[in-house]
């Protein structure tokens, strides 16, 4: 596994989108997360549910390199053996994946391992219980990555902060000019997709959201 693990899990938290037609995936995949990390971003998640085999394993470390580059960490979403292969930083569970305690044990103790919450506080409880690094919920705001998605707004973030033991993540419809609401509830980290790659500027909208951690 890889060692960048001795800051926090705090700021800007980069997901790449799905590729834009006509463009290769290498191409969309790092040029995103490459924005994303000028902007500050501390940690990318290489989310990708259509690719298969080298290609997608070719991205993933390219990834993890780039993010090395950045000093920022480099997970994977769903996959702990892609994860291991490619001495990614941890991985991102949701409900479907396997529990935390599998994914550690595979991992290691310095992994980050992220788990997906919804809108459903005693899953948190559940993850923090099993050894999670951090909880995420959402959606945040409407989200046109996930228009059908559960709701759960900033006010589930500040009763997590006041329930909770680890980091909290708040994703889905998160732009520069809402995250600030996220943030002053108490979430260590937001997680962003279209809010940054969909930007005019990928990078600035990055720096914006980053800068709320100053």
């Amino acid at each position: 596994m890889a060692t960048k693990t001795h800051f926090p899990l705090r700021g800007l938290y980069f997901i790449t989108p799905a590729v834009p037609e006509g463009m290769d995936a290498p191409t969309a995949h790092l040029g995103h997360a490459g924005a994303a990390l000028r902007g500050g971003a501390s940690l990318i998640q290489f989310r990708d549910k259509t690719l298969v085999g080298d290609e997608r394993e070719a991205i993933a470390r390219a990834l993890v390199a780039l993010a090395h580059a950045h000093d920022a960490r480099c997970i994977i979403n769903d996959d702990t053996e892609l994860a291991a292969r490619v001495q990614a930083d941890g991985v991102h569970l949701g409900r479907d994946d396997p529990d935390p305690v599998a994914a550690r044990h595979r991992l290691g103790p310095d992994a980050v391992i992220g788990v997906s919450c919804y809108n459903e506080l005693e899953r948190a409880r559940a993850a923090q219980a099993a050894g999670a690094s951090y909880v995420a919920f959402g959606t945040m705001f409407p989200s046109p990555t996930k228009p059908e998605a559960a709701h759960a707004g900033p006010d589930l973030i500040r009763q997590a902060h006041s329930k909770l033991a680890l980091p909290i993540c708040a994703i889905g419809g998160i732009t520069p000019e809402n995250a600030g609401e996220a943030v002053a509830a108490g979430a260590d980290l937001v997680a962003v997709i279209q809010g940054v790659s969909a930007a005019p500027d990928p990078e600035a909208a990055a720096r914006r959201i980053s800068a709320l951690f100053d």
